[in-house]
């Protein structure tokens, strides 16, 4: 219909509220009020009305082209307000657009989608076409000054989508996120902090979101026994501007969050923000991320020796983890309770500069921790480390720091979506363990909320991972490192199966249930105990493959963790640090191991609880009791037992 119409009216300038590729003076007279339906031709066909034209709203009418003849200073000189918003303008360079602007001399008020043809970048804009003072309802000194790249003055509201058949449980998670507010507690008996999540009532829900509110909105815990168990909670809503009545009362969602913490990403938690601009830093960040050739450091002879001598008797050893005073029991060692006596420090502790200057702790003292092993047991900094050695492995789900990559992140997201791919997504804090603050979601919004509860990285869910009879587990292994340059590893040749209790499933509301989709029952939930040899057994009985074959995948990711950081932090070595690391991994539905993360000082209490036979390097049986005399007898005796 659209081509009939245009071929057989072809001086027609709008058509469905669109501008044709023939439109000039009357489509935008049109627009700027000059021509309508009882006045469409200008009464006096030698006045010019578009002299004294001042602002002209041109949004959603579907222009390619805005190079016009009729769209110049000559016929409009007094233009002053100009809106651009919804025109892809596709037929023109983003300098041209910027070119003809700037040849209005009275154009000081614009509206145009950021990112869109003007550019990624308000500062850019205004930088570019400096007479304006607005650009988007805000000044263009506040966007100077803030350093705003995305403008938010009319975003439209990201409202609940769902499906008829959707339960309204799963309706109402999704939608809760845009309601919902958060503070955090602490108590003495707790070290991490607790977060809540709550809902205001109906007038706090109510009030909008504004980058110039007049209301602030905070928590308020009464206590009438001064302890948390009487709390009782409120919400404190006052004015931080004079208001007349019949005004509206508004909040600033991210209040306190400026451009440095990411505020206009952060924005589409409730609004709907340019997805263009989002997919694009995505694509960018994406190329850096292929994958780099990094060459393997060639292997050398150890040069690490055992610390035992003659002249030194037996090696003393410090230590604040019960199960080593215990367990420790070979005649090479001996327990002392002098830090500074010691020649062996093995602690549950960080022992920085302070801690070495306040337990007296001296350069010569043997300490079970690597300078600088944060860039493996932190998990920003372990997703940094793998990324700058390897790029994106297929040994390392796609993984993102929130406080620096939120952008990337939602760009991700939307070419997921936008694709039909997968977008189930796991946060994990920088560094907890025990899966505390952990979630698993495939919503949006509840990834960007979920920032306000503590730093966090977002890793794509491995939502196919293999199973065993059902249910998901995965792989605790145990790294012994003696140097970093050369590289010494060693890998147990025992492991632990730590499996969910729950059959697995991808359902919506199953994503709460802590007993489906989380292994590490040590802390809560129901311990499933497997021993590793019938595990192994039944694994390959049920899936028809080859353990070993498994093993061997593992081995080599494992070492290209530890190349990565030896490679990339040179600075880790240290001729005095030993250390045990604890290394998560999952297999995925294809049996090609996944790397979780990278524990320092790991609960080894299971190790040392079971005897179990080692179904890979040497076999034999492990007794448990003897767990660190051999840890102990590699990492400072040069052995290498099991």
């Amino acid at each position: 219909m659209a081509g009939i119409v245009l071929n057989g009216c072809p001086r027609l300038e709008i058509y469905n509220s669109c501008f044709t590729s023939n439109f000039g003076e009357w489509a935008l007279g049109f627009c700027g009020g000059i021509y309508e339906k009882d006045n469409p031709i200008s009464a006096d066909q030698n006045d010019h009305p578009f002299q004294s034209l001042t602002s002209l709203d041109l949004s959603n009418r579907c222009i390619h082209n805005l190079i016009n003849k009729a769209f110049s200073p000559i016929y409009l000189p007094s233009l002053s307000s100009l809106n651009l918003r919804g025109n892809p303008l596709d037929d023109n360079t983003t300098s041209d657009l910027t070119a003809l602007l700037k040849t209005f001399t009275c154009l000081n008020t614009l509206e145009v989608d950021i990112p869109g043809p003007l550019g990624e970048s308000a500062m850019k804009i205004v930088e570019s076409l400096p007479g304006l003072s607005l650009l988007n309802g805000v000044s263009a000194t506040a966007i100077l000054e803030s350093g705003k790249c995305v403008i938010d003055a009319i975003l439209q509201p990201r409202l609940p989508e769902w499906t008829s058949d959707e339960p309204l449980a799963d309706r109402v998670i999704d939608a809760m996120w845009s309601s919902l507010m958060t503070y955090r507690l602490a108590d003495e008996e707790k070290i991490d902090e607790t977060s809540v999540w709550y809902v205001m009532d109906e007038l706090g829900s109510a009030l909008r979101h504004s980058d110039e509110p007049n209301f602030r909105v905070s928590p308020f815990l009464y206590m009438p026994d001064g302890k948390l168990a009487s709390a009782v909670s409120f919400s404190i809503l006052w004015p931080t501007k004079t208001i007349q009545r019949g005004d509206e009362c508004t909040r600033d969602f991210l209040f306190g969050i400026g451009e440095e913490k990411q505020r206009a990403a952060r924005l589409t938690a409730w609004f709907h923000t340019p997805r263009g601009y989002f997919i694009n830093e995505y694509e960018k960040y994406w190329q850096k991320m292929e994958p780099t050739s990094f060459v393997s450091a060639t292997m050398k002879s150890l040069t690490t020796s055992s610390l035992l001598r003659i002249d030194r008797g037996v090696l003393r050893v410090y230590t604040d983890i019960p199960s080593v005073e215990e367990l420790l029991t070979r005649p090479e060692f001996s327990i002392t309770t002098d830090p500074k006596g010691a020649d062996i420090i093995w602690t549950c502790m960080q022992v920085d500069e302070e801690m070495r200057i306040s337990a007296g702790l001296s350069d010569q003292q043997y300490i079970n921790q690597f300078p600088f092993e944060a860039c493996l047991v932190m998990k920003h900094h372990l997703a940094e480390t793998v990324q700058k050695a390897h790029g994106s492995p297929e040994w390392f789900q796609p993984t993102y720091n929130l406080e620096t990559n939120l952008t990337q992140v939602i760009g991700d997201y939307y070419v997921r979506e936008r694709d039909g791919l997968d977008n189930l997504w796991i946060l994990k804090p920088w560094n907890m363990a025990r899966t505390i603050d952990t979630t698993v979601t495939g919503n949006l919004s509840a990834i960007i909320r979920l920032m306000e509860t503590g730093p966090k990285i977002c890793q794509k869910y491995i939502e196919r991972p293999a199973l065993f009879k059902g249910k998901k587990f995965d792989l605790r292994y145990i790294v012994l490192v003696r140097s970093i340059n050369p590289l010494e590893i060693f890998l147990t040749d025992i492991f632990w199966v730590r499996l969910a209790p729950n059959e697995y499933s991808l359902d919506k509301h199953s994503f709460f249930e802590y007993e489906t989709h989380f292994t590490v029952m040590n802390y809560r939930g129901r311990l499933n105990n497997v021993k590793t040899p019938e595990f192994v057994e039944e694994f390959e009985q049920e899936h028809q493959v080859k353990w070993l074959d498994i093993h061997l995948r593992v081995r080599k990711m494992i070492h290209s963790v530890f190349e990565s950081a030896a490679a990339v932090h040179p600075e880790m070595h240290s001729p005095t640090s030993r250390a045990m690391y604890g290394v998560d991994v999952m297999l995925d539905s294809s049996f090609r191991p996944k790397l979780l993360e990278v524990t320092y000082c790991p609960d080894c209490t299971r190790a040392c609880k079971y005897d179990t036979e080692a179904v890979v390097g040497g076999g034999g049986s492990v007794k448990g009791c003897d767990f660190f005399n051999y840890v102990f007898g590699c990492l400072f005796l040069n052995e290498t037992a099991h």
